[in-house]
Formats: structure tokens, C-alpha cells, sequence
């Protein structure tokens, strides 16, 4: 947890973001729950430490960290969610499996763009997203 979270400080401050103990603290719980969550649960584990915190300044504050590249987003069930990146250095190059009742995620070690490719002659493709959505077995057990 101690290098994402260095890295994520680092980045912060080299794009202009000033560090605080709270943006830390924000990091620092995405960091350790390790899936997909909603902007709500942030405020809430937030509100627990810091009594009062705005709603909008947790939002804000994930926005931010999105458009660096420390945290990806993703929509389920109509709501932002958002986790650590996962690959913050660029190391490999996966996807996600995402459980759309708890969050909770797992990686996919393949991709399907190779196959896209061939179908888009002439094309260049500049990004991608690829997530399988579903239930994990803890969910279909409860």
C-alpha cells in the first residue's frame, strides 16, 4: 500500500494538487478496499474521521484523481464508482471482471483488441475499455 499511495502523492503534486492529509486519507481507502466503490462510500468512511467533510469536495477530489490516472472509474447501476488503479506504473496490461453488487473486481489477462484490430483496417485505435459485469461467488452465495 505504501508504494500506490507514494506514487499517487506523487503525482498529485506533480500536476499541481496540493497534498492533504484528507486527499491521503481518500487514497488511502481506496487503496486497502480494492474495488469499485461509489463516491457516497468515500464521503461516508470521510464523515466517520472528519466530521462535517463536504459531499463535494470527496467528489471533487475523485474527479481529480480520475483524470490523473490514479483512480479509474467505471459506471454501475447508474452511479460512478471508483478504485486505485491497479497498474498506476504501466506493468501489464489486463482488465476487469466486476461484480455489480458488491464492486469487488478481478483482473482478466488477456485482451480482445488484437482481434478489433483486424477488423478496422487503416483504423488507429487510441484507447480502450473492456469490463465483464456479473456477480462474484460471494454475491451469488448470499
Amino acid at each position: 500500500m505504501e508504494k500506490e499511495l507514494d506514487y499517487a502523492i506523487a503525482t498529485m503534486k506533480d500536476n499541481g494538487l496540493k497534498y492533504t492529509k484528507k486527499r491521503s486519507d481518500i487514497l488511502s481507502f481506496l487503496i486497502n478496499e480494492n474495488r469499485y466503490v461509489a463516491a457516497l462510500d468515500v464521503f461516508n468512511f470521510m464523515n466517520n474521521k472528519y466530521q462535517g467533510v463536504s459531499y463535494d469536495t470527496i467528489y471533487r477530489n475523485l474527479r481529480d484523481f480520475a483524470e490523473l490516472n490514479i483512480l479509474e472509474e467505471t459506471e454501475l447501476q447508474g452511479e460512478k464508482r471508483y478504485r486505485f488503479h491497479c497498474d498506476v506504473h504501466g506493468e501489464h496490461h489486463h482488465h476487469h471482471f466486476i461484480c455489480t453488487s458488491c464492486g469487488a473486481t478481478r483482473e482478466i489477462h488477456m485482451c480482445p483488441m488484437d482481434m478489433f484490430q483486424e477488423q478496422l483496417p487503416g483504423c488507429l485505435i487510441e484507447g480502450h475499455r473492456f469490463e465483464i459485469l456479473g456477480k462474484c461467488e460471494k454475491c451469488l452465495k448470499n
